[in-house]
């Protein structure tokens, strides 16, 4: 009894920290947070994307929303906004779990997910059509996505930046490969676009 009387008055300072720890915390991960996206800022994404990479089975994904400038031009910043919110929310859910997406600036994404069961071709295929569906609050907004992805295990020794720049070469062979087309050379290229039934339009 005597001791527990001698811990109380202690109580209250060190609940007070442990409050103050959570609020840091809290403040920490809203600063490492993208304010438009919720994904994590380049910084962040490097730092959990590298982790990851320590598993060989690592693949590592860059996502691009092809003429945003365009969809910005023609269609207002708030739409541009909320497509780039969009395609951030598909790209994380599409990744889960296990998985890290980041905003690297723009419009341009980049994820690193683990292959544990050998079916990362068919996700990111399907993540690539997904991505590009057209917003639920503005479906006259037609956009292409290109996606492209490298396996880490097939460049040994290579680093984050240097496999990003091998993602980031598929991603603009996807490009130029047009529409609701998946090549591979390699690693896989995917992009395609985003249009309701029975319309038609240039990419």
């Amino acid at each position: 009894m005597n001791a527990l009387a001698a811990l109380l008055p202690a109580l209250p300072p060190v609940l007070g920290w442990a409050v103050h720890a959570r609020w840091l915390h809290g403040r920490l991960n809203t600063a490492r947070r993208d304010p438009l996206t919720g994904l994590w800022t380049r910084e962040a994404f490097t730092r959990r994307a590298r982790r990851l990479l320590r598993d060989p089975r690592a693949v590592v994904i860059l996502a691009d929303v092809d003429h945003f400038k365009q969809v910005n031009d023609v269609h207002g910043h708030a739409t541009g906004d909320a497509l780039l919110a969009a395609v951030a929310a598909r790209l994380a859910h599409g990744t889960t779990p296990g998985g890290v997406a980041g905003r690297l600036g723009g419009d341009e994404f980049a994820a690193v997910l683990v292959d544990h069961d050998g079916t990362a071709a068919d996700r990111l295929h399907t993540l690539a059509r997904v991505l590009a569906r057209p917003l639920d609050n503005a479906p006259d907004v037609h956009t292409t996505v290109s996606l492209g992805w490298v396996r880490a295990v097939d460049h040994p020794g290579e680093d984050l930046s240097a496999l990003l720049r091998r993602a980031d070469q598929a991603m603009y062979a996807a490009k130029r490969s047009g529409p609701l087309r998946a090549v591979r050379l390699g690693w896989l290229l995917g992009s395609v676009a985003g249009r309701r039934p029975g319309r038609r339009g240039a990419a």
